[in-house]
């Protein structure tokens, strides 16, 4: 796969996506923190008291550890570092514990395969449980357990396959989901979900570093006319032809989204209005002059506004819509720039 992503992170776009089943789906990488410290801190009371005074230190800065990345996690909701943190923790653990308390430790390699493939990359994880076998592999050959020790070689293994398969069918899966919830299934633009997450990325990025973006909102001029005339699957035509059209003319970095039956929105980052009003009359021109039906000219109409300061996602879109009706008002087949 091109770029695999964790099944936690995939799991987490479901999480903040109406999709999710309830809250708790928010909250899993700090349950799952509090879990694995829970699950030691037991084993660092008993090690204190039989007086294992350097593997209970171990065991309490994983407990730490864990808890401190849970508390990250819940605060900041970037989940990668700390993923990738408690996988290694959890490896690391495995190899510690083994090297001090002995080989009846072993054990502790299924979670640690488990929560590896879960947290981090599939090609990531087994990079990982590679290491960590290639690690305890001394510890193995020396310890005279010769089919004990195939026989564990062959589990974690057998473990971290079917693991990397879940990792990657989770992949698979997210990626059709992440295109059935912000793809328009005709024309195959984003969606009006897409396109918010879009607007309020740029918002936050102009609040921090005043990047300027500006927005095109059109619409198809008389399309009602048009499918009344010739019927659904030629206005569904049009819809595709006009999309064509406009992606062969707006740059890789803007964006293009389908928010209504015959509306569409440009999203142009990082361009201020004027160059954004000149792409317009560009798509009107272009749109205007081919023939996507043969008795009429298919023509659209633009509003054009510029992200403001301070300025909601509502408010701008708002704005550009405000241009797009005073351009069907002055006629259609025009572009007007918001107030």
């Amino acid at each position: 796969m091109k770029d695999q992503s964790s099944a936690l992170e995939s799991w987490t776009y479901i999480a903040r996506s109406d999709l999710a089943p309830d809250r708790i789906a928010v909250y899993l990488p700090i349950l799952l923190s509090i879990i694995g410290a829970a699950g030691v801190a037991p084993f660092a009371v008993l090690r204190f008291l039989n007086g294992e005074y350097i593997v209970a230190v171990l065991d309490s800065v994983l407990v730490v550890s864990l808890l401190g990345l849970g508390i990250m996690v819940y605060r900041t909701r970037k989940i990668r570092f700390a993923s990738i943190a408690i996988s290694i923790l959890c490896v690391l653990g495995v190899l510690a514990t083994v090297y001090l308390i002995g080989l009846q430790q072993l054990y502790w390699a299924y979670p640690a395969t488990i929560v590896a493939f879960y947290l981090v990359k599939p090609r990531e994880a087994v990079v990982l449980i590679l290491g960590m076998l290639a690690a305890l592999a001394p510890q193995l050959l020396q310890s005279g357990m010769g089919i004990q020790s195939i026989v564990f070689a062959i589990t974690t293994i057998v473990m971290g396959t079917f693991a990397y398969a879940f990792a990657v069918i989770t992949n698979r899966q997210q990626a059709l989901l992440l295109s059935m919830a912000t793809k328009d299934p005709l024309t195959g633009t984003g969606n009006r979900r897409a396109l918010e997450t879009k607007l309020e990325g740029l918002v936050a990025k102009k609040e921090r570093s005043d990047v300027p973006a500006s927005l095109i909102i059109l619409d198809l001029d008389h399309f009602k006319a048009v499918n009344d005339a010739h019927g659904h699957a030629v206005g569904d035509q049009i819809l595709c032809s006009v999309t064509e059209i406009l992606n062969l003319r707006i740059r890789a970095t803007d964006s293009l989204y389908r928010i209504g039956g015959e509306e569409f929105v440009v999203v142009l980052e990082g361009q201020e209005i004027d160059r954004a009003a000149h792409l317009a009359e560009q798509l009107r021109t272009l749109v205007e002059a081919n023939e996507l039906v043969p008795d009429r000219a298919v023509t659209i109409s633009l509003g054009v506004a510029q992200l403001l300061d301070s300025e909601s996602c509502g408010d701008w879109l708002q704005r550009a819509d405000d241009a797009l009706f005073r351009a069907k008002e002055s006629g259609r087949n025009s572009t007007r720039l918001a107030a």
